[in-house]
């Protein structure tokens, strides 16, 4: 459990709190405004959906990337082995062999490149998580002491006071409005974040292709073994 997690419950309390005022609209030109088009989400949604992103199953998966890649190690090893054949079939499968080691562990673009890669990819986005819960750990530590709340909790505690008794200028609804900008410029930069990542990431995390080398077809004639 980190700092989000234990400011969650209070935190939901009084975004869900800004999300019934801001229902009612928020003041005109307030900055809120772009923040609200931009995520489509009320504050209180979109911390809630957040909160479900953690970065040890991230980490994780990092983990269990790079311990494949052992497998292919082993597998490069046995084609790498020397095989004492001559004749057309043996070159053929020469250059057959040569052709899967490189595809196998030879560059970025060989299995165990993307292996490598999706790992890095795996890693940068646990990294990623990780600062964007302390981020919103501490707009939401701001938000829960600072005088708006204390407005928007007045302003929500009214008898018979729902979203249809005020409107956006009415009470607590230009400090909903205004604890909401933080939350959501917050998270906007988060998913600034994990958009720039994956334009990073994108190209090194491609289909590995197999690329059939174009030879001769020989005739398979039994190999004839050296010394026979």
């Amino acid at each position: 459990m980190d700092t989000l997690d234990r400011l969650a419950e209070p935190g939901l309390d009084l975004l869900g709190r800004v999300d019934t005022l801001l229902a009612a609209g928020a003041p005109e030109g307030h900055r809120v405004w772009p923040l609200l088009r931009r995520m489509q989400v009320l504050p209180g949604e979109a911390v809630r959906n957040f909160l479900d992103l953690h970065p040890a199953p991230l980490a994780g998966a990092g983990h269990a990337a790079r311990r494949l890649v052992r497998g292919y190690d082993d597998a490069s090893a046995a084609l790498a082995d020397p095989v004492l054949w001559s004749g057309p079939a043996a070159s053929a499968y020469g250059q057959a062999r040569t052709a899967l080691l490189r595809h196998l562990d030879e560059g970025p673009e060989s299995l165990v490149g993307r292996l490598e890669s999706t790992a890095g990819y795996a890693d940068a986005l646990a990294d990623w998580v990780e600062g964007s819960r302390r981020a919103l750990a501490r707009a939401l530590a701001d938000v829960l002491r600072s005088a708006e709340a204390v407005a928007v909790v007045a302003a929500t505690s009214v008898p018979g006071g729902g979203p249809g008794h005020r409107g956006p200028a009415g009470p607590g609804g230009t400090e909903a409005a205004e604890i909401a900008a933080r939350v959501l410029a917050v998270l906007c930069v988060a998913y600034d974040g994990a958009e720039t990542l994956l334009r990073q990431w994108g190209p090194s995390l491609a289909e590995s292709r197999w690329w059939e080398p174009v030879a001769d077809r020989p005739r398979y004639d039994a190999p004839t073994r050296i010394g026979w």
